[in-house]
């Protein structure tokens, strides 16, 4: 009975044992989450906002870097998607990008369409003409004129508020400054520090400014309407970036100097 006793204690043991071996191997690691991906739209010929290199499939410029830094402080992996300008604000209420960053100005009419990140960059217009330009001092002179902006812009809608102006809209920066450069247009009209980098990277051999810089605008990055929690993120990476000195230090890379 004692032998019995104890045999089937053994065996009562065994099992146990066995069970919690078995348990164990039944339970299953944690997999790691798959990493966040952040897809920024924007369209790289604007530099120095966004625009790549000759030769170079990487994108820089101010945007860029701010974009991965936002990416960073959401712990968020950034993925820079290329389109047109025009095809921005669909692609971001299709979900096929998450965040516009674009040197997009904040205006009432695409509020309609999207949401606004506080503002991260004050710019304004300016018109650009060719060195032997004698008549165009100002916007007052640009009626009847043949002007050249990029499409969707605030310069586009700028041009189409002037009397008689002949405009025509292309699809990138680059080609509109090209345009006048074969005076094919007598002006552009685009952003100011956009129009000054395309000088100081060799445009002003032919090109130059006239007039004042109009119509002070605010740029914004953009999410789609309803995506309430990606807007707060991005609010509070920006607040962040502007707190800890790394806002200052993206600003200073492209622009050389700090606004206070």
């Amino acid at each position: 009975m004692k032998k019995l006793l104890i045999l089937m204690m053994t065996v009562i043991c065994a099992v146990a044992m066995l069970a919690a071996g078995c348990g164990g191997d039944k339970k299953e690691a944690k997999k790691a989450e798959p990493a966040k991906v952040l897809r920024v739209g924007t369209e790289p010929t604007f530099a120095p906002f966004e625009f790549q290199k000759e030769g170079s499939k990487d994108y820089d410029g101010f945007d860029m870097d701010l974009a991965r830094a936002i990416g960073k402080q959401i712990g968020a992996k950034v993925e820079i998607v290329n389109m047109g300008f025009d095809a921005l604000i669909p692609a971001l209420n299709a979900n096929n990008i998450d965040l516009i960053a674009a040197g997009m100005s904040i205006t009432d009419e695409r509020k309609k369409a999207i949401t606004f990140s506080d503002p991260y960059y004050t710019s304004g217009l300016i018109i650009m003409v060719n060195k032997d330009n004698k008549e165009i001092k100002s916007d007052k002179d640009l009626e009847g004129k043949r002007i050249a902006v990029q499409i969707g812009t605030t310069g586009e809608k700028k041009a189409r508020s002037i009397k008689n102006a002949k405009v025509t809209a292309f699809n990138t920066n680059t080609e509109a400054a090209m345009e006048l450069k074969n005076k094919g247009v007598d002006a552009v009209i685009n952003d100011s520090p956009v129009v000054g980098y395309y000088l100081a990277q060799g445009g002003n051999k032919t090109a130059m400014t006239v007039g004042e810089v109009m119509e002070a605008e605010q740029y914004g990055l953009a999410v789609k309407k309803g995506n309430d929690k990606l807007a707060a993120d991005v609010n509070k990476a920006l607040a962040e970036l502007k707190k800890n000195g790394e806002y200052d230090k993206i600003y200073k890379t492209w622009f050389g100097e700090v606004k206070k």
